[in-house]
C-alpha cells in the first residue's frame, strides 16, 4: 500500500477573512514545510484541492503552489484533486500545467472535475446546468493542447481559439497522468472506460469502497485502449493518536473533524441560501467514526487492512491540524506495516521524454 497527502493550506480553526489580524502566510508556510517533510518520510504524493470564495483560506491556486513545491522537492508526485475545468480557460490551464510538469521533471498528476459547490458556481456566475458541457469541452481542449504538435483552431459553445500552438510541451508523454473523481457506478465506469485513474472520496464506508473498486476494476479490464495500470486513490481523514493519549483525545478529535466538515458545508453554499438536505460533505458522527483513520497506530493499521482487503492500495491522507508530528508518527508506527519493498515510486508513472 502506498500513501500520499490530500488537501492544502488552510487557516486555523475559526479564522476567516473577516477576523481581526487574519493572514494566510503562516498557514501556507506550514503546509509547504509539511509537504517537504512528507517527501523525506517516504510519502508518495501530495494532491491539492481547488476551492474559491470560502472566506476561510481554502487553497484556490493549486498549480501555483505545485510549481513552488516542484522546486523544493525531487521525488514526491505533485497532483491536483481536482482542478475544476468549468472555472478555467482550458488553453491557459494546459500551459500552466505543462510548466509544472516541466519544472518538476515529470512529476505532475492531473485530477479534473466539474465542480459541485453552489457558492463557486454563484461566484463565477456560471449556470450549474452548464457544468457538464463546460467540463467536456474543457477536457477535449486540454488534451488536444497537450498532444497536438501543429497549430489548431477551435470553435465551441464556450471557447474559441484561432491558429494556436500550445507551449511548453509536457515532460510526460503523451501528457501527465489524468485522474477523475467518481462516486456513482456510472461515473466510476466512465472513468475506467476513458482510461482515467480514479479518485474516491473520504466519507464512504469500507463496503461501499469495495463496490466502487470492483466497478472500476471490472470496467477497466474491458478497456482494451488502456495504456497504463489502472490506479485508484482513496482519501481518508487522518486522526491518528499517540497510544498513551488516544483514549483521552479520541472524542475531541472527532468533534474537531465534525466542526471542520460543518464549516466546509456552510462555506460551500451561496451566502444566505438554505443548505441542501443532501450534501457530498458527510458530517455525522457515525460516518466520521467509520470512515477516518482514527485512534492509536494499531487501530489505524486494522482500518487500513480492511481497506486493503477491499482492493485499496493507494491512500491519500487528509489531516487538517495534526501537522508534521502526526505525519512522523504515521510514518514510524503505521507505514512499516504496509511496506513491500517496492520503493518510493508510483506504479502508474508515465514515460517521460528523458526515458
Amino acid at each position: 500500500m502506498r500513501f500520499g497527502l490530500f488537501g492544502g493550506a488552510t487557516r486555523s480553526d475559526g479564522v476567516t477573512a473577516t477576523s481581526e489580524g487574519y493572514g494566510d502566510s503562516q498557514a501556507y508556510r506550514a503546509f509547504i514545510d509539511y509537504v517537504v517533510e512528507a517527501e523525506a518520510l517516504g510519502f508518495e504524493s501530495v494532491f491539492l484541492v481547488e476551492h474559491h470564495f470560502t472566506g476561510n483560506g481554502q487553497l484556490s491556486a493549486s498549480l501555483s503552489l505545485l510549481a513552488y513545491l516542484a522546486g523544493l522537492t525531487s521525488k514526491i508526485r505533485l497532483g491536483t484533486a481536482v482542478t475544476v475545468l468549468p472555472w478555467h480557460n482550458p488553453v491557459l490551464l494546459a500551459e500552466q500545467a505543462a510548466l509544472v510538469d516541466l519544472a518538476s521533471n515529470g512529476r505532475l498528476e492531473f485530477g479534473v472535475g466539474r465542480g459541485y459547490r453552489p457558492n463557486e458556481f454563484h461566484g463565477f456566475a456560471i449556470d450549474p446546468a452548464e457544468a457538464q458541457a463546460r467540463f467536456e469541452e474543457g477536457l477535449e481542449l486540454l488534451l488536444k493542447s497537450w498532444t497536438s504538435r501543429e497549430r489548431f483552431s477551435h470553435a465551441g459553445k464556450f471557447w474559441k481559439f484561432d491558429d494556436i500552438v500550445v507551449e511548453p510541451q509536457c515532460v510526460q508523454e503523451p501528457h501527465p497522468p489524468m485522474w477523475m473523481a467518481g462516486g456513482s457506478e456510472q461515473s466510476i465506469r466512465g472513468a475506467a472506460r476513458g482510461g482515467y485513474r480514479l479518485l474516491l472520496d473520504q466519507f464512504a464506508d469500507v463496503e461501499t469502497v469495495g463496490k466502487r473498486v470492483a466497478w472500476y476494476r471490472d470496467e477497466y479490464a474491458r478497456n482494451t485502449n488502456a495504456v497504463h495500470k489502472g490506479e485508484i486513490g482513496l482519501t481518508r481523514g487522518l486522526l491518528l493518536l499517540d497510544s498513551k493519549k488516544a483514549a483521552a483525545q479520541r472524542e475531541a478529535e472527532i468533534d474537531r473533524r465534525l466542526a471542520q466538515i460543518s464549516m466546509l458545508q456552510k462555506t460551500s453554499q451561496i451566502p444566505g441560501a438554505e443548505a441542501p438536505k443532501e450534501s457530498l460533505l458527510a458530517g455525522s458522527r457515525e460516518v466520521t467514526e467509520s470512515s477516518t483513520l482514527l485512534g492509536p497506530p494499531d487501530e489505524c493499521i486494522r482500518r487500513l487492512k480492511a481497506l486493503e482487503a477491499a482492493g485499496v492500495d493507494y491512500v491519500l491522507l487528509n489531516d487538517g491540524w495534526g501537522g508534521i508530528e502526526r505525519l512522523r508518527l504515521f510514518a514510524k508506527e503505521v507505514m512499516p506495516a504496509f511496506r513491500n519493498g517496492a520503493g518510493h515510486q508510483s506504479a502508474g508513472v508515465q514515460k517521460t521524454k528523458a526515458g
